[in-house]
């Protein structure tokens, strides 16, 4: 991946001006002799780039890890932009397909707890101290629910895979035509018996997938302590 990128800069960075990368002059080597620097090549300029890049794509995560609300209308908002470019162009049925499997298997990872709670039945008592499951009676202490997907990165994934079916609608090998209700109703069956399944495993083990936090219970009243 870096060559590819590195090559790809090559053909464009000799028509820009040193000013705009002014610490890619030269590189420390390993050589015996006294001069420890080297002229910067493409490769190196290239992996620079590259580091750069992922620096700022952590950090730009990183402040955005906060706002969850802006972070999903800007994912919902990419998704109406495909859906309206697929219907406009009347194609890539199979791309919208992966995509919506996809989706559901990160969808069902994120209903899922961490630790599945028929397995935490089978751990030995000395081994549960340190276990993260769910409770399993009413006197085990609270713990919030921990996901096996956290909500994050579902919305990393999420967002990567919308903005992947984007940059694949640009190539027409890939419009495989398919006849598209036979997709759709595979899909909604595949939805039906998955959620079935899911929220069968709910009611059986007795949890829900979201954390309200800690339960609190009211104090006495003046009017029961008289009593």
């Amino acid at each position: 991946l870096s060559f590819s990128f590195s090559f790809s800069l090559s053909l464009f960075l000799p028509l820009l001006p040193s000013s705009l990368y002014p610490t890619m002059q030269s590189f420390p080597t390993d050589s015996p002799g006294g001069n420890n620097t080297h002229e910067p090549t493409f490769l190196d300029v290239g992996q620079s780039y590259i580091v750069l890049f992922q620096r700022k794509y952590t950090k730009l995560l990183d402040d955005s890890s906060p706002f969850p609300l802006y972070r999903w209308i800007g994912t919902l908002s990419l998704f109406i932009l495909y859906a309206l470019r697929v219907f406009f162009l009347e194609g890539f049925y199979i791309v919208t397909y992966a995509l919506g499997i996809y989706l559901l298997n990160m969808f069902i990872q994120f209903l899922t707890p961490k630790i599945d709670p028929s397995d935490a039945l089978d751990t030995p008592e000395e081994d549960q101290e340190e276990d993260e499951g769910l409770p399993t009676t009413k006197d085990d202490e609270f713990r919030p629910f921990v996901r096996r997907l956290p909500e994050f990165k579902f919305w990393h994934n999420t967002t990567r895979a919308v903005v992947l079916s984007i940059f694949c609608t640009l190539f027409p090998f890939l419009d495989v035509p398919v006849f598209w209700p036979i997709l759709l109703i595979y899909w909604a069956v595949l939805v039906f018996v998955t959620m079935r399944k899911q929220i069968r495993h709910m009611i059986k083990y007795k949890y829900i997938p979201f954390s309200f936090g800690k339960p609190r219970f009211a104090g006495k009243t003046p009017e029961t302590v008289q009593t």
